[in-house]
């Protein structure tokens, strides 16, 4: 065999070579050819808006592998359906390509719940609204900060911002109405438990203060309040006046202590004859 090749001359050799590589390029790349099916295009079709699963049959059947890019959710479209895809619908590309899909989540995310409390009604709902939540029911209370969000409920219970919430829930808000020119006599919540005091003093549209005492009681419904302000009667022992809206201090004891007043008369009652 190598005779044959020796007894010929260099230059035969050389272009048996040349003859030779070029034949081994030319399969090589009719081989590539058939392998990426080269020159062979696909139309990408539309599965935006459909199912998932309908998506992923789709585009498999047509030649195409498929992978779920993202999940992101929105509550104006279908859950499990296609957001976006890519390529996009009607692209030409090669066979065997990958498309991506952003898919509309099934379940719901949370959504940290926002500090309304305090803030102008107008900025509360644009928190709202921003947080991916609705307004419940709005109730009026009277209040001398008038237009601001005096309460922040869910399910009809307070809801501390910073807490959990599906998104879209309702959030249910109190707002304070301003002061009107009613008055009232200050009641009197000598003697009562925090928790009397307290309902009596809704039923009248008067606010809470400040809690003075509270962080050394566990049981705070159930402490006395031995003290308010304003008091009951002003310096001419006359009765006080209070608007509703307005709010009133108390301050509390786990036992009952009677104030001075109260243990004068008593005391003046035991030793009359």
């Amino acid at each position: 065999m190598f005779k044959f090749i020796t007894d010929r001359p260099f230059w035969v050799n050389l272009l048996a070579a040349a003859a030779l590589g070029i034949l081994l390029v030319f399969i090589t790349l009719q081989m590539l050819g058939w392998i990426t099916k080269h020159g062979e295009y696909l139309t990408v079709p539309a599965v935006k808006g459909k199912h998932t699963d309908e998506a992923i049959k789709l585009l498999e059947s047509k030649g195409f592998d498929v992978t779920i890019q993202d999940s992101i959710f929105t509550d104006s479209l279908p859950r499990g359906s296609v957001i976006k895809q890519l390529p996009d619908a009607n692209a030409t590309v090669k066979v065997n390509r990958t498309v991506f899909l952003t898919v509309n989540r099934y379940t719901p995310p949370m959504i940290v719940m926002p500090a309304l409390e305090g803030k102008n009604l107008g900025y509360a709902l644009n928190l709202l609204a921003k947080n991916h939540l609705e307004l419940g029911d709005t109730t009026y209370k009277p209040d001398f900060m008038k237009g601001s969000v005096l309460e922040q409920l869910y399910n009809n219970q307070k809801i501390a911002a910073g807490t959990k919430v599906v998104w879209g829930s309702k959030i249910s808000l109190v707002i304070a109405g301003g002061l009107n020119n009613e008055q009232i006599i200050v009641p009197d919540l000598i003697g009562k438990t925090y928790a009397e005091a307290k309902s009596l003093l809704e039923e009248s549209g008067i606010n809470i203060g400040a809690v003075v005492g509270k962080d050394a009681i566990k049981d705070t419904a159930s402490a006395f309040i031995y003290k308010q302000s304003p008091e009951r009667y002003n310096d001419e022992k006359k009765p006080a006046y209070i608007h509703p809206g307005q709010i009133m201090d108390v301050y509390i004891s786990q036992i009952m202590i009677l104030p001075d007043s109260t243990a004068t008369n008593n005391n003046q009652s035991i030793n009359k004859p």
